[in-house]
């Protein structure tokens, strides 16, 4: 399996190999000093209608000192989730590869008879996955450590985190799409709610699931079962959502085809503090326990004992997802969290800026050029070259990380986000790869093995107007 390199290399198969990187070895003479593109290549993005120099590539024999060829590698380009790569392996190096984040529930008052008399204080310090099956777990530990009921309300500790007032409009106004989504100190479940439809049974109905059931979020009725195409079923179904932060209500007005089967439909809905609010209360609840309060805002007691703790998944697991699947929210959590690693919370942004340009100066990786914004890569300001990133690639290789960081990556033709690229190419099942796109941008970056198990840096990266023609190339 490619998912562990250093230990499979010599297994991989050796009756297709990377026809790319062979061909690429044909068009250059000794491959010790770096040739400019193959002209196969640059007619394609000519084809595309995109010119060379909104163009950065390099490719590299990670056994050779040179790169192979490259195209403009010292150019700044926008990389879109590309930029991820920078934010996991400084965190798999900065933070170790075991890390888990921590999220405390402490006690306001004594517990008497399994009733807390007080508030119940819950301190998050910016874990990027909190699942509802997570949460359904915390809530079962605390019913198992004796708490049965509250009086008091819910405070909620969000003070790891430093953020600025995030608009989830401004970057594309679509403020209720998942990945538009702040960070926050004490996220859980994304802040989302996902909504299922599929056709009943009988075949006369549209069944309407929603997870979770959060009481601000009122739900009207299903769509209309219909007939015809799925086609563009998002729109048929009249979807409308109203968000007031503490608030919020969906409604279905439109027409569901049963040809859909069964689809999901994942909304972000109420801020954080409500949110939060909303899922102690259905998931205590569900487990057994009392609870009618509200929320606040606060600090934890700094010498307190925590009287449970939910612990997140190791990091080189998390890392899995912002990578594989180009997760912006988690990304941001982690490029976050790497801000405590050089200075005590709360974490800022620019704090998190520093500690990656200190770890970069102290690895001896130049960047010239880069530009960090938030760490994911959503972002129209982040900057970063493909020789930049080629070097990156090559410190990975040769980290101790090595293995967590590669397999954090999509494998061509088989998973995460290439699960659908590559069917029918030669490099399938032999690309690790992250990619990157956004409106105008197209960008590629990690390993290709070809059949003689030789492990190639690939990096791409498009900015221009018709940078969606240019994946041919």
């Amino acid at each position: 399996s490619l998912m562990r390199p250093k230990q499979s290399v010599q297994r991989v198969s050796h009756s297709t190999g990377s026809a790319f990187v062979l061909a690429l070895a044909l068009a250059t003479a000794a491959g010790t000093v770096a040739a400019a593109l193959p002209q196969p290549v640059g007619r394609m993005f000519v084809y595309a209608g995109v010119p060379l120099n909104a163009v950065g590539i390099v490719v590299q024999d990670v056994a050779k000192s040179q790169p192979l060829f490259v195209q403009q590698p010292d150019r700044p380009y926008n990389p879109a989730s590309v930029m991820k790569l920078v934010t996991t392996f400084a965190a798999l190096e900065l933070l170790g590869p075991d890390y888990r984040w921590k999220t405390d529930a402490y006690l306001g008052g004594p517990l008497d008879g399994g009733v807390l008399h007080g508030d119940l204080i819950l301190k998050g310090r910016g874990d990027p996955k909190i699942t509802v099956e997570q949460w359904q777990a915390f809530m079962a530990t605390l019913r198992a450590n004796g708490l049965a009921a509250i009086d008091g309300d819910l405070v909620l500790d969000r003070s790891y985190f430093a953020t600025a007032a995030h608009d989830p409009a401004a970057f594309d106004g679509e403020p209720q799409k998942p990945y538009n989504v702040g960070p926050d100190a004490l996220l859980v479940n994304f802040k989302t709610v996902k909504f299922g439809f599929a056709p009943s049974a009988a075949g006369d109905a549209v069944n309407l699931q929603v997870e979770p059931v959060l009481a601000p979020v009122g739900v009207g009725h299903p769509p209309r079962l219909a007939a015809g195409d799925c086609g563009d079923w998002r729109a048929t179904v009249g979807a409308t959502f109203v968000d007031r932060g503490t608030r919020a209500e969906a409604a279905f007005a439109g027409r569901y085809p049963a040809a859909c089967g069964e689809r999901e439909w994942w909304v972000s809905l109420l801020d954080h503090p409500t949110y939060v609010h909303g899922m102690f209360d259905t998931y205590f609840r569900a487990a057994g326990g009392r609870f009618a309060g509200g929320w606040k805002n606060g600090v934890a007691p700094a010498a307190a004992r925590p009287f449970a703790t939910l612990e997140s998944p190791p990091l080189w697991d998390i890392v899995r997802d912002v990578n594989k699947l180009s997760n912006n929210l988690m990304a941001r959590q982690v490029f976050l969290t790497l801000a405590t690693t050089n200075a005590p919370p709360p974490a800022t942004t620019a704090r998190a800026k520093e500690t990656v340009q200190q770890w970069l100066a102290r690895r001896k990786l130049a960047m010239p050029g880069l530009v960090l914004e938030n760490g994911s890569g959503l972002s129209r300001r982040e900057r970063i070259s493909a020789g930049s990133l080629a070097r990156l690639l090559l410190a990975a290789d040769a980290s101790a990380v090595r293995d967590e960081f590669a397999s954090s990556l999509a494998v061509a033709a088989m998973d995460g986000t290439l699960q659908r690229r590559f069917q029918n190419g030669s490099v399938a099942g032999q690309a690790l790869l992250k990619t990157g796109t956004l409106e105008g941008v197209r960008a590629l970056a990690g390993y290709v093995i070809d059949a003689e198990g030789r492990r190639f840096v690939v990096v791409a990266i498009v900015n221009h107007a018709n940078a969606e023609k240019s994946q041919a190339a």
